[in-house]
């Protein structure tokens, strides 16, 4: 008898049913990658990109 787990499986071997319960630090790290996300982007980057989007016509 092999050790290969069937894809899907949880560790223990059985199929897991209903939702994954997320870390207790997911959700901290969620609202932050969201929060930078939401952060307006910089002049300094806006005349950047502009600068390129110009070079490549």
């Amino acid at each position: 008898m092999t050790n290969k787990k069937e894809p899907g499986s949880t560790p223990t071997g059985k199929a897991a049913t209903g939702k994954r319960q997320d870390p207790q630090w997911a959700n901290g790290l969620k609202q932050l990658y969201d929060s930078v996300v939401d952060e307006p982007l910089p002049d300094s980057f806006k005349e950047l990109l502009s600068k390129l989007d110009g070079n490549s016509k």
